[in-house]
Formats: C-alpha cells, structure tokens, sequence
C-alpha cells in the first residue's frame, strides 16, 4: 500500500509517503510561524514527485490528528478528508504524541514522555513504555508544578517536545534527559497506522475532527470606540 502521511500538529509541517513500510519520500520543515497553510500541499506534491507516483497511485492517507495546534490541525484535517473523498481511500489517524517517541524506543530508557507545548505552564502529554511503546498514561492537558512526574524520580526518564525545556525548569528528576528539538513526524506515524490499517481501524471521513484535547478560545477583539 502507498499511503500519504500528514503531520500538521506543530511548528513541523511534515509530508511522507511510504510503500507499506518502506520510506519513498519526506518533506518537512520546522517554522516559528506555523507555515502549514503555506507550506503543507507544496510539500505533498514535492513528496509525491520524490516517490515518482501520483496522488492517483494512492491507497490511503494517516493524519497524525493532535492534540497541537489547533489551526495547524484543522488544516491538515481539511486537507486529509480532501485527499480521501477525491481519490475515494480511508482515512486512518493516529496520535501525534505517538510519532515523538518513535525514535527513541529501545534506546534504554523506561519511560518516554511527550511534551507539547500548550502555553503557560501546560503541557499536552502521556507516557510510553520506553521498551516497547506502550502507552501507560492516557493522553492529557497537565498543569505542571514541582510535584509533576513524581512517580518517575526513581526511572530512568526521557522528556521529548517543545514543552521540555519549561519542564526540566520546573520538574527536577535526577535520572531525565530533555530533548526539546523534538516534533511530531509524518515519517513515525507508520507503526501506528498499519496496525490501525490490519485491524480495519477506519475514520469516517465525514464526521472525522482531529483531537483538539481542549475547546479552542480565540482572542475577542474590542468593540471600536465611537
């Protein structure tokens, strides 16, 4: 199966297409100015040029699906259900915070932990199973304070994400590391989405919305004075 992966969550906007499991192309870049409405179908169409197909040549599409940013993820939401009411394929999606711990798995850690940043002292998180990639904790907005990941101070601990480096300020556990370089990546979705795929785990296109965690507040702008 060749499958269209989109990662849109973050400040990375991400394209891969991949063969089953083997990697055709990747497009991504990192922005501070969350380009994904620029950026996204430019880089589907370098991806797509890359692997030498055409969006007809395309059996599926993953979206990682959130928690993040929510304008990012209403943009690659749209774009996802575009691809697969015009090509007429399924729809899978998966965790964003899945696509961090990837590539870190089996690296010796006990526990890794995602951390996107969700502005103030919040976090969207959960925590895996360093081994394996099982998920332990359930995905979650958190309030961190000094008794955040407490649990963990006897573990060896690896904090991933852009919401790492307020955590290492605050939460002090003598066996962590921080890695704060770290967004979600189409290119990791691909574990997830063929076992999603195996087991028939479909969206339904129409009434899909990514997983926002929390309802988005927008700014009020005040009334103009007469």
């Amino acid at each position: 199966m060749k499958i269209l992966y989109l990662e849109t969550s973050s400040k990375n906007c991400s394209v891969a297409i991949f063969d089953n499991d083997m990697l055709l192309c990747v497009s991504e870049e990192v922005s501070e100015n969350y380009k994904q409405s620029e950026s996204l179908h430019t880089f589907v169409e370098w991806a797509l040029e890359g692997a030498e197909i055409t969006l007809q040549d395309l059996d599926a599409v993953s979206l990682g699906k959130g928690p993040g940013s929510y304008t990012g993820l209403r943009i690659g939401s749209a774009s996802a259900k575009g691809f697969c009411y015009g090509l007429k394929i399924p729809l899978i999606a998966v965790n964003s915070l899945d696509s961090m711990i990837e590539p870190f798995l089996g690296k010796g850690y006990d526990y890794i932990v995602p951390l996107v940043d969700a502005r103030r002292m919040e976090v969207y998180t959960a925590m895996y199973d360093g081994e394996t990639g099982e998920e332990i904790s359930s995905t979650e907005a958190k309030v961190l304070d000094e008794t955040s990941f407490a649990e963990l101070a006897d573990k060896k601990v690896l904090f991933v994400g852009d919401g790492a480096t307020k955590t290492k300020e605050i939460v002090q556990l003598p066996n962590a590391e921080y890695n704060a370089i770290v967004y979600p990546s189409a290119q990791y979705l691909v574990k997830k989405t063929l076992e999603k795929i195996e087991n028939k785990e479909f969206e339904d296109i129409a009434y899909f919305e990514p997983f926002y965690l929390k309802e988005f507040h927008g700014v009020k702008k005040k009334k103009s004075e007469e």
